[in-house]
């Protein structure tokens, strides 16, 4: 299944999606978007959408999905085997956005913010889902920032479609629910099933704690391993706040020189006094340049 492929390489993120039911292509479907460890210092951010047709509504709040935040792991784990089962009238589709890819976003030189990111993966992946041929007519979205703002952006990007964004969407429409389970449900295995290809010591230290900055024990865990030299493992976040000042206490710090070494006795030698810079060969006389003639030695 798709998340088989994520749980084999969690760091490298991309798109995962079931396949789109029969019915979804040829009958009005209503479609939920929600996502996963937006907050967290540790690890991925997973989005997720989930649609099915109109009328099959009730038989997805007969599953019993809910907002995946009150429900415990085993049991988000349970609804989403639940939705699997259901793949005849029920497909979904995820992005997951690794840590290194959500911080290298954060900190280009144009603004960029975490807000932009999370609107942009949620209309790449209801454009994904219209690509495929289901047929959308309504979508319900969890607000990311303020929900009047997201939602005319949304109907802006898609006219012909009937939006709805809301605070705590996904305690509201179970279709909104059912995408909340499959966030978290990836995202806690990617977690879980992290490859570290940092050389952590032959018994891997998996004691993150929630993976949120304020939680004692995922501190803990980024001072044992924070490399003074070389920073975090790709696992972490590193433009979170959190990360930033544990590296600015533990890390090994850097001088950048703004001045020419040469009018600047005390500032750190260049990069480039570490190399031999050589003459260019002196050209040769304009009579052999203009018959193209070589040196023997040089063909």
């Amino acid at each position: 299944m798709a998340l088989a492929e994520l749980e084999r390489d969690p760091a490298g993120g991309g798109l995962f999606a079931s396949p789109v039911p029969p019915p979804c292509r040829s009958r009005p479907c209503v479609l939920g978007v929600d996502e996963a460890g937006r907050g967290p210092v540790l690890g991925p951010m997973v989005y997720a959408v989930c649609y099915c047709p109109k009328e099959e509504l009730q038989e997805l709040e007969a599953l019993g999905v809910a907002d995946s935040k009150t429900l415990s792991e085993a049991e988000r784990e349970r609804r989403f085997g639940l939705l699997e089962a259901a793949g005849g009238l029920l497909g979904w589709a995820l992005q997951v956005l690794p840590p290194q890819h959500i911080s290298a976003c954060m900190q280009q030189r144009a603004k960029y913010n975490l807000n932009e990111l999370s609107h942009d993966t949620a209309m790449q992946l209801i454009q994904h889902a219209l690509d495929n041929g289901v047929q959308v007519a309504e979508v319900f979205v969890d607000t990311v920032g303020p929900a009047e703002k997201y939602e005319a952006k949304l109907r802006g990007r898609f006219p012909g479609l009937e939006v709805t964004v809301r605070p705590k969407a996904d305690a509201l429409f179970p279709i909104v629910s059912a995408a909340s389970i499959c966030a978290k449900v990836a995202r806690d295995r990617a977690v879980k099933c992290w490859n570290f290809t940092e050389d952590l010591g032959d018994d891997i230290d998996r004691d993150y704690g929630s993976g949120y900055p304020n939680d004692p024990k995922t501190k803990e865990w980024l001072r044992r391993n924070l490399q003074p030299v070389f920073g975090f493992p790709g696992l972490v976040r590193f433009s979170w706040g959190t990360a930033q000042e544990l590296l600015r206490h533990g890390g090994v710090p850097v001088t950048w020189a703004d001045e020419d070494p040469s009018q600047d006795p005390s500032a750190p030698p260049s990069v480039l006094s570490y190399f031999t810079r050589s003459s260019p060969p002196p050209l040769p006389h304009r009579f052999f340049q203009e018959r193209s003639l070589k040196a023997l030695a040089e063909l």
